[in-house]
Order: C-alpha cells, then sequence, then structure tokens
C-alpha cells in the first residue's frame, strides 16, 4: 500500500514538472551544469539561473545534499515564485510534514499556511526552517559532446534559506545545489521533468581557471583531449553499488529517514599493492548510521577515522621511505620535502592508494595528482586528514582526491561508476567545450 503511494506521489510530481516540456517538441537527453573550483574556500561552484526574470545564481555544488537551497531574505524578486501550500502534493512529495504561518508582510520565504524543510550549510553543518516553494529553473541541455538550447522547468521545488545560513560559503555564493538521492534533488527534479534516465555525472577541474562540469541523464560524456578523437567516458568506466545508508547523516532529519548521501562498500586499502592494517569493521555501516565510507563535495580532503588514518599515513611513509620527512604542514599529518620528487603524467611518482571495492580486483586506484598536495615550491603533503575517534563516517572522500576522475551516480539501479584519473586519458575534467553555440 505505502509503494503504491509513493508511486502515485512520483506520478503527481511529474504532472507538476512536465509543463516545462509540453511547450515545446525539443526533449533534452542530458543537461549539463559548469562548476567552478574556488580557490579560496576550495568549494565547487555551479551557476543556475532561477526565477522571472531569469537571474544566474552561485550555489556551492553539494554532493549528498537533499535539495536545492537559497538566501531569500536578500534580494529574491521573482512574478513566479510559488510557496507550496500545506499538506499538498509538493509537500508530500518533500516529506515537508510542517505547516506554519508567517506573522509579517508575504514575500519570498515568508508566507502563510506553508509548509517547510530544513535547509542545511553542510560546510558549517548549521540549519534552520524554510519554506518549501517553486520557480522558474533554466539549464542547458547537452548531446554529451556539446552544450544546446536552454531549457526550462517552470515548477522546480526548492527551499529558501536565511541570509545567515551563507557563512563559510564561497563569496558571492546565495545557497547550495543538493544532489543527493531524494525526489527533489536536482538529478531527480530534473530527470522527471525531461524524462531521462535517473542518472548524473560529476567531473571536477582540479584548475581553479577552468571549469569541470555535472551531466544530468545519461552518456556519452565526452571531453576534449591532445589526442586526435573525443573520448566517450561512459564507455570506460568501473562500477560498484551503492549503499543506502539506512540512518540520516542529516543535521535535521525525521526518525526513519534514510541518508540522501553516496556511500560505497570500500572494503580494505593498499598501498602499492599491500594491504594497510587496520579494524575492517570500521568500514561497515551499523545500526545505527555509524561507520562506512561517503562521497563529499564539500570536504576539501578525505577524512579518516583515526585509526584508519595513522594506519596509512605509516604505510605510506614507509613505502616512500627514500625521500625525507618534513615537518606536517596543517590540516595535513604527513609531508615530504619535494626537492627530488620528478612528476609524471598523473602527478608526483608516489606510492599508488587503492580503495578495495566489492571484489580484490575492484578498486579505485589514487595516483599522485589526487594523492599529493604541494603546499610550497618544496613540500609536498599526503592530502588526507585525521577525522578524530568515533565520526559519524569512518571514511569521507574529499573533493581533492574526485577532481579530473568521471563519476556517474545511477540513482535507479543504485550503481556508482568512476573512471579513476583521466590524466592517463590524456584529457581532464576542464576539457568539456563549453566554447559551441547551441
Amino acid at each position: 500500500m505505502a509503494s503504491s503511494f509513493h508511486f502515485l506521489l512520483f506520478c503527481s510530481f511529474l504532472l507538476l514538472v512536465s509543463p516545462s516540456i509540453a511547450k515545446t517538441s525539443f526533449r533534452p537527453k542530458a543537461l549539463v551544469l559548469p562548476v567552478s573550483k574556488d580557490a579560496s574556500s576550495l568549494q565547487y561552484i555551479a551557476n543556475l539561473h532561477q526565477r522571472t526574470p531569469l537571474v544566474p545564481v552561485k550555489l556551492t555544488v553539494d554532493l549528498g545534499g537533499q535539495f536545492l537551497w537559497v538566501d531569500c531574505e536578500k534580494g529574491y524578486v521573482s512574478s513566479t515564485y510559488k510557496p507550496a501550500r500545506c499538506r499538498s502534493a509538493q509537500c508530500s512529495l518533500a516529506k515537508a510534514s510542517s505547516c506554519g504561518d508567517c506573522y509579517s508582510a508575504p514575500k519570498p520565504g515568508c508566507n502563510n499556511h506553508t509548509c517547510s524543510l530544513f535547509p542545511v550549510n553542510t560546510v558549517t553543518r548549521t540549519a534552520t526552517g524554510g519554506e518549501l516553494a517553486q520557480d522558474v529553473v533554466s539549464i542547458q541541455s547537452t548531446d554529451g559532446s556539446n552544450p544546446g538550447r536552454v531549457v526550462s522547468v517552470p515548477k522546480f521545488l526548492f527551499t529558501c534559506g536565511a541570509t545567515f545560513l551563507l557563512k563559510g560559503l564561497a563569496s558571492g555564493v546565495t545557497g547550495m545545489a543538493g544532489l543527493g538521492r531524494s525526489r527533489i534533488g536536482l538529478p531527480s527534479q530534473f530527470s522527471a521533468a525531461f524524462s531521462f534516465h535517473r542518472k548524473f555525472a560529476i567531473c571536477l577541474s582540479s584548475s581553479t581557471r577552468a571549469n569541470g562540469v555535472v551531466f544530468f541523464g545519461d552518456g556519452p560524456y565526452f571531453l576534449l583531449p591532445s589526442a586526435p578523437r573525443n573520448i566517450d567516458l561512459s564507455k570506460s568506466l568501473i562500477y560498484t553499488p551503492l549503499i543506502l545508508n539506512p540512518v540520516s547523516t542529516a543535521s535535521v532529519y525525521s526518525h526513519g529517514d534514510a541518508s540522501t548521501e553516496y556511500f560505497i562498500g570500500v572494503t580494505s586499502i593498499n598501498i602499492s599493492g599491500n594491504p594497510v592494517r587496520f579494524n575492517k569493521s570500521l568500514l561497515s555501516i551499523n545500526k545505527e548510521g555509524v561507520g562506512g565510507t561517503k562521497i563529499s563535495t564539500v570536504i576539501p580532503y578525505t577524512v579518516m577515522e583515526t585509526t584508519i588514518y595513522k594506519a596509512l599515513i605509516e604505510a605510506f611513509s614507509k613505502a616512500l621511505s627514500g625521500v625525507p620527512r618534513v615537518a606536517p604542514v596543517a590540516p595535513f599529518g604527513l609531508c615530504f620535502n619535494s626537492t627530488n620528487i620528478g612528476s609524471t603524467r598523473v602527478g608526483p611518482p608516489v606510492p599508488q592508494i587503492d580503495f578495495v571495492l566489492q571484489k580484490p580486483n575492484v578498486y579505485w586506484r589514487i595516483f599522485g595528482s589526487n594523492s599529493m598536495v604541494q603546499v610550497s615550491n618544496d613540500v609536498l603533503c599526503l592530502g588526507f586528514v585525521d577525522g578524530g575517534l568515533k565520526p559519524r563516517t569512518s571514511i569521507v572522500i574529499g573533493g581533492y582526491q574526485l577532481e579530473d576522475n568521471l563519476l556517474q551516480f545511477d540513482l535507479a539501479t543504485s550503481r556508482l561508476g568512476f573512471s579513476s584519473t583521466l590524466l592517463f586519458q590524456q584529457t581532464t575534467c576542464a576539457n568539456f567545450n563549453f566554447t559551441s553555440n547551441p
């Protein structure tokens, strides 16, 4: 009975968003969104266009975030803004059960008899209540090779945040773009609006001067290499199951809520093929939702539970014993004199780190370009951070380790496809051809 109810709910959501494509015969197979890296905060920033008239909205990308939220307190002007009324289909879909009134003049974020959610700044882990609403969102379509025409979703659901929630976000950002596995996350809303697969892919650029990319929808995903051919990266992915954490990892949640973040089943860690020794039970998620490995774009460097971290740096230091160590530079705990360390196509020639997955021969290999951080002219540090004892999640794979890797998230089959570093293929995440005219 419950499954039938949720199916009807999702069908009603399709009716809510489908008018965006009823106005035109053009139905995109995929969408594309440029993503930049902010040099100061190390956050990944996307620009969506929202409202009527359309304005660019600068957003911090939150891979596991539940939904889109924006600051409605300062400068939100739109003739198409519409709050979600209590007990409406929108509120049900968003699981927004709280209902309230506003005791000032009506405006975006403050209306009577509306339902609300809890927008969260996942960088600072602060939250507040916010009105659920809908408005126009526009984004470019793509064939996987080039950007195409701009398309719109006229009733895109989002939550109004407060100005104080922006503290800790990159300069100029006015909200966060949640790509998590919820029905009102960006991937689910776009796939419902345009009837394509509930898939999306991220490819984060390591450069602060060139954009990476998020694709909504299935491949092909083409990047321009230095070689005389395009590469469809969707054809060369390694796959591993996405694991559902049955207990929410959000700052605010209701009993029974599952996490909207993306967990994978790391079973062990190898350095240069040799196992790192630590308590492997930390890699499992217990009944309280504690443990395991998740992927994050709001954490700049991979964070590990203390005993895992200490075992990693001990094993890595031993494998790189021929290179002199130097005093660690915060936030890192292991640094080396890089004067005599050379360079390869995939970064400094250091021991490879493998996150071993469902089988010994299925692993996410991390090369020097994603493991080592150049903190000064002659100092290289291992780009992993001590997360303390008893963290909620044992390993959080951070943004630096994701750069110049393509990751495809299939929400329908709960599967992750990943490429490992693209540098071996003579391309980077900055090589999508955004310059083509639609």
